[in-house]
């Protein structure tokens, strides 16, 4: 019989991690970072929560660092077996991996330098080499492609519709199956086209991220448009903190639709991050090779991510320029939860000025300075140092990538019921909810399971 033991992505949103034993096999879908509270995030620094020697195959769903960040500390652990992932996530997890080095390895050598870290020396969780390395185990495999990864273990991904690549996976463990979500995309994604439905299964993973609240995209356009036009109207410019993978494309597509529309003024658009930068050449990349995974309308005519004065600041000194802006501007720099990257400097910068806005478009983890700016904090800490927040804070969700409570669960109910549902990757309430709903309105057995827990699949 095999077992589930769930090593993250529980009571969180981040740190996804779900370790399968058939007794002959092991095999661990996603090896997320912990991401947020401090608590969490000193989880990344001990030992690997499993027996790396025992391990045959590591199955990623999708390229973000709550759902492969973790991989380079299993390879700087020793750890030499097979990724399987899609071409996508390929692409893309050796972008994010590699700048996630970066930036550790950055971040340690300024608190070395300023000593504001309580650590000496303070050290990176890894670094270029073990990223380097992790990327060499990736072993691509297509959409609707069933293949064997480990004695008895079969896998196929289908589409997830979150960023490109993205997959839910169907692992065939003996006679037992089980889908695991990923982090599913929404219908309405400007990009991508919808989630692949779900096969049936016995034990079905869902992520829960909105798992308690829907998305008002009309809305949040109108509100988007309404914010760029005010905050250029005093002068100001709008700094968007955006998930250099995906987020920066979706946000960039809708400036565009808005210049052309007239909604609102054709001002520059500094898109400001290594990363995302890397990641919008393999986004326009795949629309040029028609993937499977794209929107057909985006294929014909001109370059769907270019809102018409687009400006790519590939070095430092372009970044600190864009620091202080003069005239009326948007800013979309990494990261999104503004844990880490160049969009740091520029909250340093901006957030003390009236003039500016603050547009947090995507989902903010407890814990992170993003979730701070939500909840209105009237100062936040950045380099040891604490920013007043002067400048307006505007919180658009309906940019999240992420499926809402209504979504989610048309995914998972449109194939038959599987014996167990587990709710994971989300929030306490917004976990509990999707649980709760699964369970009253269509009868399912649907829990939330607890860090560390083990079951029988």
């Amino acid at each position: 019989m095999s077992t589930l033991t769930f090593l993250g992505g529980t009571g969180t949103v981040t740190g996804s991690k779900f370790l399968f034993d058939t007794g002959g096999s092991q095999v661990l879908v996603d090896c997320g970072l912990f991401q947020g509270l401090a608590p969490l995030r000193r989880r990344n620094w001990q030992q690997p929560p499993l027996d790396l020697g025992r391990l045959d195959a590591v199955v990623l769903t999708h390229a973000h660092l709550d759902h492969c960040g973790y991989l380079p500390v299993l390879v700087r652990h020793g750890w030499r077996g097979p990724v399987f992932t899609t071409e996508g996530t390929a692409n893309l997890a050796g972008i994010v991996l590699a700048d996630s080095a970066h930036l550790m390895m950055e971040e340690a050598r300024q608190a070395n330098e300023s000593g504001w870290s309580k650590h000496r020396p303070a050290l990176p969780l890894y670094d270029a080499d073990d990223a380097e390395r992790a990327t060499r185990l990736f072993r691509p495999i297509d959409f609707d492609a069933a293949r064997s990864i480990a004695h008895g273990v079969d896998l196929e991904f289908g589409r997830a519709g979150h960023i490109l690549g993205s997959a839910w996976a169907h692992l065939a463990l003996g006679d037992r199956s089980v889908v695991v979500s990923g982090d599913l995309g929404r219908p309405a994604h400007r990009v991508l086209l919808p989630p692949q439905p779900r096969p049936a299964c016995d034990a079905l993973l869902i992520e829960s991220t909105y798992g308690d609240r829907p998305h008002d995209d009309a809305a949040a356009t109108a509100l988007f448009a309404e914010t760029i036009r005010r905050t250029a109207a005093r002068g100001g410019s709008v700094l968007i903190p955006a998930f250099a993978v995906d987020r920066t494309e979706v946000i960039l597509i809708e400036l565009a639709k808005l210049v052309r529309a007239g909604e609102i003024p054709d001002l520059p658009v500094f898109v400001d991050s290594p990363m995302a930068l890397a990641s919008l050449r393999v986004y326009r990349q795949a629309v040029a090779k028609s993937w499977p995974e794209i929107r057909p309308e985006l294929m014909d005519g001109d370059d769907a991510f270019d809102p018409g004065h687009l400006a790519e600041l590939h070095t430092a000194s372009q970044s600190m320029r864009a620091n202080d802006p003069r005239e009326p501007s948007i800013i979309i720099s990494a990261s999104g939860m503004a844990t880490g990257g160049r969009v740091l400097h520029h909250l340093k910068h901006m957030l003390p000025n009236n003039r500016h806005t603050i547009v947090i478009v995507g989902y903010a983890a407890v814990g992170t300075r993003a979730r701070s700016l939500v909840a209105g904090a009237r100062e936040i800490k950045i380099h040891g140092r604490y920013v007043p927040v002067k400048a307006e804070v505007q919180v658009l969700d309906a940019f999240s990538a992420h499926a809402d409570a209504g979504e989610l669960l048309a995914w998972a109910t449109t194939g038959p019921a599987p014996a167990t549902t587990y709710v994971v990757h989300g929030e306490p309430e917004s976990a509990a909810t999707l649980a709760d709903r699964l369970n009253t309105e269509h009868g399912w057995t649907a829990v939330v399971p607890r860090d560390g827990e083990r079951v029988l699949v």
